[in-house]
């Protein structure tokens, strides 16, 4: 899959909701996303997205790659070893790039103060650390925001013409932490447009309740591992951070 197809699938679901990237960008992701079309214009609407290119841009230039290879926008959604590489240094400079696309210079002190052992340019990491709209100010920074905005898995259970149900876990608050509760089932609306090959049994990505990608095996455990590792890291920073809700 194209890089910035696969970075599509993700970001779609919050330029449709006006919380990230130009307002007319989603002819542009969705064509990406379903024909392999709009490419260039894909791409430059995604380089707009507020917080989403530091990122690429980051993992890119700790890598030597294109900021739309695959690995690296794989790697920021899903999890791979290229963000293995990442040290404090490198984050605090992630942190000022981010302020110049809008994140506070109070909150960018603050966030730098906290800084975890170890920071991790995933978005997960970047939700529950940095925080869900810290960037834009389109939304605030809850427990069930983050649960939203994290890419999360979900296995289908069952599949109908425009709605799935999934079994998934979701986010809880215990003790100021972030943790998992049990699973549960999700009724969720889908475009078999995007997904044409989705079957029972899938394990698939879902990104503001919108099924965005089937993981493979490798995928699944990797963003199971990295999400992991994020929240265990943001966890870290929180006394000082903020108060969760």
């Amino acid at each position: 899959m194209d890089g910035v197809s696969l970075c599509a699938r993700f970001s779609i679901a919050t330029n449709r909701l006006q919380y990230c990237g130009p307002r007319d960008a989603e002819p542009n992701l969705y064509g990406a996303i379903t024909a392999g079309s709009h490419l260039p214009e894909a791409r430059a609407a995604l380089s707009r997205f507020e917080a989403l290119y530091p990122y690429l841009a980051a993992i890119a230039a700790k890598t030597s790659l294109d900021p739309f290879d695959e690995r690296v926008v794989e790697a920021y959604w899903i999890g791979n070893e290229l963000l293995d590489r990442f040290d404090r240094e490198d984050f605090r400079r992630l942190l000022r790039a981010l302020g110049r696309r809008g994140l506070p210079r109070s909150t960018l002190e603050r966030l730098e103060a906290h800084l975890p052992p170890r920071p991790i340019p995933h978005h997960v990491f970047h939700v529950a650390y940095v925080g869900v709209g810290e960037v834009t100010g389109h939304v605030e920074t809850t427990v069930s925001n983050i649960e939203q905005c994290r890419p999360s898995a979900g296995t289908v259970l069952e599949k109908g013409t425009e709605f799935l149900e999934v079994e998934r876990t979701r986010l809880r608050l215990s003790n100021g932490r972030l943790e998992f509760g049990p699973a549960e089932r999700s009724r969720l609306r889908y475009d078999a447009t995007m997904l044409p090959r989705l079957g029972l049994g899938d394990r698939v990505a879902l990104h503001w309740d919108l099924p965005a990608l089937v993981l493979s095996p490798e995928q699944d455990r990797a963003l199971a591992r990295y999400t992991k590792e994020s929240l265990d890291e943001a966890n870290t920073a929180w006394p000082g951070l903020r108060v969760l809700r």
